[in-house]
């Protein structure tokens, strides 16, 4: 597929005008939310060319087991070999092209087998019955890594290690031993709106007295901030409100808290965005993560998931529900917001606006997506050069 230009195709002037400093800087004009071309040039730029999120290692599976993805442009099929190892190929036979396995969908063999013609290949990729001994055609590798638990994945190869792209926020997720923490609950949602717009959403609470009654009562709205530090990421704690145990309903918790946290972590939620498309919400006793598809300028596919200590789910009364609940409730008044702004970013009356004093993570976020604009790729900082 070809590589995308280095320069998206926004205006370079209101570009300008989002760098300037936190105070005068305006959000991101409307094509970023509304054009075709800017939406198929970040597929290429903020995904294809950088590491993407594609789900948990635990929902793969054991040995043999083969889940077909999609990641930005491209559809990529996950397989855990015979070692356990976890490996990432193009979802593509190298025959005529047909898929191997349809998105969405797992299957288990100790080989892959193309639905079409019946070639096979191990799970190492290699072609087995070989027809042409000098022309090998194994599957074509795609590069995976694990972080948390988490499985990314970087579709051209060349983006940086990604510890190095993570940078600090292994240090900050430490305590929460995410990679120990076991899926309970998934939920799916398809949202009218820019992925951009489900993130800067995220990154603020400045909305929360008017759109989240119960989020308030569990968290006061005020009470953020953002840590600075190196790596593809943003974000920062809010505190729980005193007698509070994590973000429920009655503030009660069901599961346990996570076993290595300091006193003053288990009075926090850490909030952070991890590149493009994964939200990870770290709270004392629960993880809750959205890992977002960007499917069209105006759509975006959602998955949640909840994570919890193993001890926690294997408890004969544990149920999620009461982080579920009250996250479900949380994300559908946020999406009415995210798909009316859309709307309002649509209008030909939009004009972008000065952020407030409580909205310097959205400031950061867009200043990054901006100075990828002009860079030609996800941007680490916003004074990335």
């Amino acid at each position: 597929m070809d590589a995308p230009a280095r320069v998206a195709p926004v205006d370079p002037a209101a570009l300008a005008r989002v760098l300037r400093p936190f105070g005068e800087g305006e959000g991101l004009p409307s094509e970023a939310y509304v054009s075709p071309a800017v939406h198929r040039w970040e597929l290429g730029a903020f995904l294809d060319d950088s590491w993407v999120c594609v789900g948990r290692a635990q929902a793969l599976g054991p040995i043999g087991a083969q889940r077909a993805i999609r990641a930005g442009r491209e559809a990529v099929l996950l397989v855990r070999d015979g070692a356990g190892e976890l490996r990432g190929f193009f979802n593509v036979c190298r025959h005529r092209a047909h898929e191997l396995v349809q998105i969405g969908e797992c299957v288990h063999g100790g080989q892959i087998r193309c639905p079409y013609h019946g070639w096979v290949y191990g799970l190492d990729g290699a072609l087995r019955g070989q027809r042409r001994e000098a022309e090998p055609r194994g599957l074509v590798p795609v590069r995976v890594a694990l972080w948390g638990g988490f499985v990314f994945v970087n579709l051209s190869g060349t983006a940086e290690p990604l510890e190095r792209w993570l940078g600090d926020l292994d240090a900050l997720t430490a305590a929460h031993t995410l990679e120990s923490l076991q899926m309970a609950a998934t939920h799916t949602y398809e949202l009218a709106a820019n992925w951009k717009l489900v993130i800067e959403n995220y990154h603020e609470c400045y909305h929360c007295p008017q759109i989240h009654p119960q989020l308030c009562r569990v968290s006061p709205p005020a009470s953020g901030r953002n840590f600075a530090g190196a790596g593809a990421w943003i974000g920062g704690p809010m505190q729980l409100m005193p007698g509070v145990e994590t973000m429920s309903f009655d503030g009660k918790s069901g599961g346990l808290p996570l076993p290595r946290l300091s006193a003053e972590q288990r009075r926090s939620v850490f909030y952070y965005g991890v590149g493009a498309n994964l939200l990870i919400s770290l709270h004392p006793d629960y993880v809750l993560t959205h890992r977002l598809e960007a499917l069209a300028p105006d759509r975006t596919r959602v998955e949640c998931q909840w994570l919890f200590h193993p001890e926690a789910i294997a408890a004969p009364s544990f149920s999620p529900a009461y982080a579920t609940e009250f996250w479900d409730m949380t994300n559908r008044q946020d999406w009415c917001a995210v798909e009316s702004v859309q709307r309002g970013v649509s209008s030909r009356g939009f004009r972008p606006g000065v952020f407030a004093p409580r909205e310097q993570a959205v400031h950061e976020f867009v200043t990054r997506v901006a100075r990828g604009y002009l860079d030609g790729g996800w941007s680490q900082s916003p004074e990335s050069a």
